[in-house]
């Protein structure tokens, strides 16, 4: 695919936005381990892969991860034997959440499972957490510094869950509005143009979003990820 240069200074740059694979949040014995230090399963590596195969015919310019383990793997393993340097983005870091338990045990579903659906409210925080208002700023901050950037016209950036929720909900005009309605399933991936005009983005195009390679109907995919993730905790409370 070729972009056609735009009139004047405006041109027009891809993001393939995607979400790490699939990751342990749980040792062997059940036990919920650091989320800063969690990798990806056998599962979260083929579903790095198949991302990597889709994109195989993408002449990508850039690599960038948050970081974390889990997105640094991600991003390796979709770019393995392309000779690109995997670049760390920490403005790209997840949301947070607060300690699990301070929150009380009946709010606990609510605010870890489907606390995305209230981030609307004023000073809202992901389960005691980080503000919503605040981690949006920060990531849609990143973003535009990084299309500001010369010398490049489409990367790849691997990313979180939240993070790519607010990213999404910011570029379709939602602000906070459309943030739990945006399901990133693990290894999603998801296709943003941007027209940029001396630095500036003048216009946002959604192409796709929360595309899953390793299962494009979404077989067998019917739990969300926070689900998956936070009800086992939940079960051992």
């Amino acid at each position: 695919m070729s972009f056609t240069p735009l009139e004047g200074t405006l041109r027009r740059r891809r993001v393939y936005l995607m979400r790490h694979g699939k990751v342990a949040y749980f040792d062997g014995s059940g036990q919920p381990v650091n989320p800063k230090l969690a990798g990806l399963t056998e599962e979260g590596r083929a579903q790095a892969r198949a991302a990597g195969e889709a994109l195989g015919a993408v002449p990508l310019d850039r690599v960038l991860c948050s970081g974390l383990p889990r997105t640094r793997q991600t991003a390796e393993l979709a770019v393995e034997g392309r000779g690109l340097v995997v670049e760390d983005a920490p403005g790209f870091l997840e949301i947070r959440a607060g300690r699990f338990r301070l929150i009380p045990r009946e709010e606990r579903e609510a605010a870890y499972v489907y606390g995305f659906e209230a981030a609307t409210a004023p000073g809202a925080r992901f389960a005691g957490g980080d503000a919503f208002a605040e981690v949006q700023a920060r990531v849609v901050a990143a973003l535009e510094a990084l299309l500001a950037e010369p010398g490049w016209t489409r990367l790849l950036l691997v990313a979180h869950d939240g993070v790519n929720r607010l990213l999404l909900s910011w570029a379709c005009g939602a602000g906070l509005g459309a943030l739990g309605a945006f399901e990133q399933d693990f290894a999603a991936l998801n296709v943003l143009d941007f027209d940029v005009e001396d630095g500036r983005v003048v216009r946002t195009l959604i192409r796709a979003t929360n595309v899953t390679p390793w299962s494009l109907v979404k077989a067998g995919c019917h739990d969300t990820s926070l689900e998956e993730v936070f009800r086992p905790l939940l079960v051992l409370e």
